[in-house]
């Protein structure tokens, strides 16, 4: 099975020690694509290394909303910059991710190669509900949900007009999120929400503006039901698949691949756990892998590399 991973941020610190380790068992685990998300212009060059190295990585390069409060002055113009690289590291780079390799060079140069927006978005738990001492967030100034609109709106504006896919991060507000989408303008080619655990009955509201989904594989924790079973109702040309490695990992049962702990002891999600993350999924939709692995497919190229 060609397997592809929606969202994940390999380009982590916690990730580098382990990289050729981890890029070998990726390769087992049959990687066939991967969108790499940066989150602030601090690590925009390693996504951009990244994809140099391997052909089935592809770059994304946004602002998230826990990284906004620090943007510097010139974030927007470095942006316009990160995005050029990376559609020259996809245009000059054989084979391009997605597309089969005997396609004339101007057709691959057409289809995938253009860098994706990401992660970007909107976060409401930040500033409601996360605790003043969270480790994750020290450092970090949670810039006010205004702020987050005018700076995810900024990134959406170029996605829209570039035509390229962009990676959605939302907690704690898809309400706030549904508005912006609806009155902004949107990449013809769709929009990722990725680890989705909004409202169910915003699935179809979503799905009408663009969106695809992607399944996360802490969602086959026991206790996160609730997330699970909004995968029923997501249409299946919408559906995705990701890892957000490595953050957010499966249940330590269900790991196939290992990795040390971080500096501060978190456990770490090793991106080759995304063949764990499609077994899950399958046995909870009640669907053959080998079925839902096509799907996936056919949706990841159709909003990443077509």
């Amino acid at each position: 099975m060609n397997l592809h991973d929606a969202h994940n941020h390999l380009h982590d610190e916690w990730l580098l020690p382990h990289l050729d380790r981890i890029a070998a068992e990726l390769g087992t685990a049959g990687i066939a694509g991967a969108v790499v998300n940066g989150t602030t212009p601090d690590d925009w060059p390693q996504v951009s290394a990244l994809a140099t190295r391997f052909s089935w990585v592809i770059p994304s390069y946004g602002v998230h909303p826990w990284d906004c409060g620090n943007r510097p002055d010139d974030w927007l113009a470095r942006l316009e910059s990160a995005l050029a690289e990376g559609d020259r590291i996809l245009t000059t780079r054989k084979p391009v991710v997605g597309l089969p390799t005997d396609l004339p060079a101007a057709a691959s140069a057409k289809a995938g190669a253009l860098a994706k927006v990401g992660e970007i978005g909107l976060d409401r738990w930040i500033l409601d509900r996360a605790k003043p001492d969270d480790s994750r967030l020290a450092g970090l100034r949670r810039a006010p949900l205004d702020e987050q609109t005018k700076v995810f709106t900024a990134q959406l504006a170029i996605a829209a007009r570039d035509n390229r896919t962009a990676s959605i991060h939302c907690n704690d507000a898809s309400g706030a999120l549904f508005d912006t989408l609806r009155t902004t303008p949107l990449p013809a080619r769709g929009f990722l929400l990725h680890a989705y655990a909004g409202p169910e009955e915003m699935i179809k509201p979503f799905a009408d503006l663009g969106a695809y989904f992607s399944f996360n594989g802490s969602f086959l924790d026991p206790k996160r039901q609730n997330q699970r079973n909004l995968f029923k109702s997501v249409p299946p040309d919408r559906l995705l698949i990701e890892t957000d490695a490595p953050a957010m990992p499966l249940p330590a049962a269900l790991e196939k691949f290992s990795l040390p702990p971080s500096p501060n002891g978190t456990r770490l999600n090793h991106p080759a756990n995304l063949a764990a993350v499609y077994e899950g999924l399958a046995d909870f939709l009640g669907r053959p892998v080998e079925s839902l692995a096509t799907q996936v497919e056919q949706n990841f190229r159709r909003l990443f590399t077509d």
